[in-house]
C-alpha cells in the first residue's frame, strides 16, 4: 500500500505543477493582436474549367 500512496502523491504533485504552469501562462502572457491580410490569386478564386 505505501507504493500506491507514493504513486498517487507523485501524480498529484505533477498535476499541480502542470496546473500552476497553466495558470502562470494565463496571467503573465498577453497575446499579440493585429491585422492580417493574405493575398489570394484570382486563379484560385475563379478557376477556369
Amino acid at each position: 500500500m505505501p507504493t500506491l500512496f507514493r504513486l498517487l502523491v507523485i501524480v498529484a504533485i505533477l498535476a499541480s505543477l502542470v496546473y500552476g504552469a497553466m495558470i502562470a501562462l494565463v496571467t503573465f502572457v498577453e497575446p499579440q493582436t493585429g491585422e492580417m491580410s493574405v493575398r489570394i490569386p484570382a486563379e484560385k478564386l475563379n478557376p477556369s474549367q
